[in-house]
């Protein structure tokens, strides 16, 4: 895997979900360690049942001083997003997909995106979220990727980068606490096992 220039990616601005404002990455990590979420779309089912379940850890990551923040490609699904409460931490968003970029983060051909979207992987998850009442929607950007960033605080090193190969993919929850040498006292959700004859998306 790519080592991460963090120099370079904390310059990229990001803008701030709540107040508007845009400020570079770096400065969400300078006073505190931080877990930064990359998420695909907004509206995508799937990333909203991650941040839901990546938010279980928000109470212990307060606790710990670890600050939580999610980051999106693009506004569209934003508003839906907040209001759905599918996130505990801030939310930021890199319209410009510069951190994206320079994290790795693939973007998918529109030929591509089908076999991944209808992975077992994926098709595992939405069914989950739809049992537990998540849905979402096919609005903005279909094509991006995400992952997950955790930098210790003032930027000293990298704890965790991780790239999302199938739109699926997410880091266990006690892998995160781990890369920040804290215990957490949640447990991940299951993921449902599925077949063709129960999930469909």
């Amino acid at each position: 895997m790519a080592k991460v220039d963090l120099a370079k990616v904390g310059k990229n601005v990001v803008k701030s979900a709540d107040s508007g404002e845009n400020v570079e990455l770096q400065s969400l990590w300078q006073e505190q360690p931080v877990v930064l979420f990359f998420l695909r779309r907004f509206g995508c089912q799937v990333c909203r049942w991650m941040a839901s379940e990546i938010s279980k850890l928000e109470p212990d990551l307060r606790a710990s001083g670890v600050s939580l923040v999610g980051v999106g490609p693009e506004e569209v699904g934003l508003q839906e997003f907040k209001e759905g409460g599918f996130f505990k931490g801030s939310i930021y968003v890199d319209d410009q997909k510069r951190c994206y970029k320079d994290l790795g983060f693939k973007r998918y051909t529109a030929i591509s995106v089908v076999p991944a979207a209808l992975g077992k992987k994926v098709r595992d998850i939405s069914s989950k979220a739809s049992a537990e009442g998540i849905q979402g929607n096919f609005s903005g950007d279909l094509l991006q990727s995400g992952g997950m960033l955790i930098v210790a605080k003032g930027g000293e090193k990298v704890l965790l980068h991780f790239i999302q190969d199938s739109p699926g993919d997410l880091v266990p929850l006690e892998d995160i606490s781990k890369a920040l040498g804290i215990t957490a006292s949640v447990k991940a959700g299951q993921k449902p096992v599925c077949n063709d004859d129960v999930c469909t998306r």
